[in-house]
Protein backbone atom coordinates (compact mmCIF):
# COMPACT_ATOMS: atom_id res chain seq x y z
CA UNK A 1 0.00 0.00 0.00
CA UNK A 2 1.22 3.18 -0.95
CA UNK A 3 1.06 6.22 1.19
CA UNK A 4 -2.33 7.61 -0.53
CA UNK A 5 -3.74 4.19 -0.28
CA UNK A 6 -2.64 4.72 4.05
CA UNK A 7 -4.21 7.93 4.13
CA UNK A 8 -7.44 7.13 2.30
CA UNK A 9 -7.93 3.90 4.43
CA UNK A 10 -7.31 6.05 7.44
CA UNK A 11 -9.80 8.61 6.64
CA UNK A 12 -12.19 5.77 5.59
CA UNK A 13 -12.37 4.62 9.10
CA UNK A 14 -13.12 7.91 10.50
CA UNK A 15 -16.12 7.94 8.51
CA UNK A 16 -16.99 4.66 8.94
CA UNK A 17 -17.07 5.56 12.88
CA UNK A 18 -18.59 8.51 12.06
CA UNK A 19 -21.62 7.19 10.41
CA UNK A 20 -21.94 4.64 13.31
CA UNK A 21 -21.88 7.48 16.16
CA UNK A 22 -24.64 9.53 14.27
CA UNK A 23 -27.19 6.31 13.27
CA UNK A 24 -29.85 6.57 15.69
CA UNK A 25 -29.41 10.10 17.88
CA UNK A 26 -32.03 11.55 19.33
CA UNK A 27 -32.67 14.77 21.03
CA UNK A 28 -31.15 14.07 24.57
CA UNK A 29 -28.00 11.89 23.56
CA UNK A 30 -27.27 15.04 20.91
CA UNK A 31 -27.41 17.16 23.71
CA UNK A 32 -26.24 15.69 26.89
CA UNK A 33 -23.24 17.19 28.82
CA UNK A 34 -21.82 14.27 30.73
CA UNK A 35 -21.21 15.94 34.75
CA UNK A 36 -22.81 19.29 33.04
CA UNK A 37 -20.10 20.22 31.21
CA UNK A 38 -18.54 17.81 29.39
CA UNK A 39 -18.84 17.94 25.36
CA UNK A 40 -22.28 16.42 23.96
CA UNK A 41 -22.45 14.28 21.26
CA UNK A 42 -23.58 16.73 18.93
CA UNK A 43 -20.86 19.20 19.46
CA UNK A 44 -18.15 16.53 19.22
CA UNK A 45 -19.42 15.28 15.89
CA UNK A 46 -19.79 18.95 14.14
CA UNK A 47 -16.12 20.34 16.03
CA UNK A 48 -14.69 17.21 14.27
CA UNK A 49 -15.82 17.86 10.79
CA UNK A 50 -15.50 21.41 11.14
CA UNK A 51 -11.87 20.35 11.97
CA UNK A 52 -11.35 17.90 8.97
CA UNK A 53 -12.94 20.43 6.93
CA UNK A 54 -11.16 24.03 7.70
CA UNK A 55 -7.60 21.89 7.79
CA UNK A 56 -8.32 19.85 4.07
CA UNK A 57 -9.47 22.92 2.59
CA UNK A 58 -6.68 25.03 3.78
CA UNK A 59 -4.14 22.29 2.34
CA UNK A 60 -6.23 21.97 -0.99
CA UNK A 61 -6.48 25.69 -1.78
CA UNK A 62 -9.69 25.14 -1.68
CA UNK A 63 -13.50 26.39 0.02
CA UNK A 64 -14.52 25.19 2.99
CA UNK A 65 -17.82 22.34 2.69
CA UNK A 66 -18.88 24.85 5.26
CA UNK A 67 -19.43 27.43 3.43
CA UNK A 68 -22.56 25.51 1.87
CA UNK A 69 -24.04 23.96 5.05
CA UNK A 70 -23.56 26.55 8.00
CA UNK A 71 -26.85 28.32 7.16
CA UNK A 72 -28.49 25.09 7.22
CA UNK A 73 -27.72 24.61 10.30
CA UNK A 74 -28.60 28.21 11.26
CA UNK A 75 -25.20 28.82 12.41
CA UNK A 76 -23.75 32.23 11.76
CA UNK A 77 -20.43 31.89 13.25
CA UNK A 78 -18.52 31.52 9.53
CA UNK A 79 -15.63 29.55 8.66
CA UNK A 80 -13.25 30.74 11.05
CA UNK A 81 -15.15 28.99 14.02
CA UNK A 82 -14.59 25.43 14.31
CA UNK A 83 -15.16 24.86 17.76
CA UNK A 84 -11.38 24.82 19.21
CA UNK A 85 -11.66 27.14 22.48
CA UNK A 86 -15.30 26.75 22.95
CA UNK A 87 -17.09 28.55 25.98
CA UNK A 88 -19.32 26.50 28.21
CA UNK A 89 -22.01 28.32 26.64
CA UNK A 90 -20.74 27.83 22.99
CA UNK A 91 -21.25 24.78 23.32
CA UNK A 92 -24.52 24.82 24.77
CA UNK A 93 -25.66 27.88 22.33
CA UNK A 94 -24.52 24.94 19.74
CA UNK A 95 -28.33 23.27 18.77
CA UNK A 96 -28.03 20.39 16.44
CA UNK A 97 -32.24 20.28 14.85
CA UNK A 98 -31.09 17.17 12.20
CA UNK A 99 -28.68 15.04 12.68
CA UNK A 100 -29.22 13.79 9.62
CA UNK A 101 -27.78 17.08 8.53
CA UNK A 102 -24.67 16.25 10.91
CA UNK A 103 -23.81 12.86 8.53
CA UNK A 104 -24.74 14.62 4.95
CA UNK A 105 -22.07 17.42 6.26
CA UNK A 106 -19.55 15.07 7.39
CA UNK A 107 -20.01 12.92 4.03
CA UNK A 108 -19.28 15.89 2.15
CA UNK A 109 -16.49 16.70 3.85
CA UNK A 110 -15.35 12.94 3.20
CA UNK A 111 -15.82 13.60 -0.48
CA UNK A 112 -13.89 16.50 -0.50
CA UNK A 113 -11.03 15.25 2.03
CA UNK A 114 -10.60 11.65 -0.84
CA UNK A 115 -10.67 14.59 -4.03
CA UNK A 116 -7.45 16.33 -1.78
CA UNK A 117 -6.20 12.62 -1.30
CA UNK A 118 -5.81 11.79 -5.00
CA UNK A 119 -3.38 14.71 -5.62
CA UNK A 120 -0.87 13.49 -2.36
CA UNK A 121 2.41 12.43 -3.31
CA UNK A 122 5.92 12.96 -1.69
CA UNK A 123 6.12 16.45 -2.78
CA UNK A 124 3.16 17.34 -1.06
CA UNK A 125 3.63 15.18 2.22
CA UNK A 126 6.72 17.73 2.53
CA UNK A 127 5.45 21.15 1.78
CA UNK A 128 5.40 22.77 4.65
CA UNK A 129 2.09 24.24 5.65
CA UNK A 130 2.57 25.99 8.77
CA UNK A 131 5.81 28.19 9.63
CA UNK A 132 4.25 28.97 13.33
CA UNK A 133 5.97 25.63 14.64
CA UNK A 134 9.71 25.06 14.89
CA UNK A 135 10.27 22.90 13.07
CA UNK A 136 7.69 23.94 10.59
CA UNK A 137 4.78 21.71 10.05
CA UNK A 138 4.43 19.86 6.58
CA UNK A 139 1.11 18.67 4.80
CA UNK A 140 1.95 14.95 5.93
CA UNK A 141 2.36 16.34 9.19
CA UNK A 142 -1.14 18.12 9.30
CA UNK A 143 -3.01 14.97 7.58
CA UNK A 144 -1.86 12.62 10.48
CA UNK A 145 -3.07 15.41 13.03
CA UNK A 146 -6.33 15.76 11.94
CA UNK A 147 -6.92 11.84 11.63
CA UNK A 148 -5.39 11.94 15.08
CA UNK A 149 -7.79 14.93 16.21
CA UNK A 150 -10.55 13.42 14.96
CA UNK A 151 -10.31 9.29 16.26
CA UNK A 152 -9.98 10.77 20.14
CA UNK A 153 -13.19 13.11 19.12
CA UNK A 154 -14.95 9.97 17.92
CA UNK A 155 -13.88 7.58 20.81
CA UNK A 156 -15.80 10.27 23.66
CA UNK A 157 -18.85 10.53 21.71
CA UNK A 158 -18.96 6.81 21.36
CA UNK A 159 -18.38 7.37 25.09
CA UNK A 160 -20.88 9.77 25.39
CA UNK A 161 -23.66 8.17 23.46
CA UNK A 162 -22.76 4.93 25.57
CA UNK A 163 -23.48 6.77 28.73
CA UNK A 164 -26.88 7.32 27.45
CA UNK A 165 -27.25 3.77 26.40
CA UNK A 166 -27.02 4.28 22.34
Amino acid sequence: MDVRGLLTEGFGRITELYAGIAEDLDDETLHHRPGGTGNPVGWLLWHLARVQDDHVADLAGEPQVWERFQDRFGLPNGTGDIGYGHTSEQVDALRIDDPALLAEYHHEVTLATARYLQTVDEAELEREVDQRWDPPVTAGQRLISIQGDCLQHLGQAAYVKGLLGG
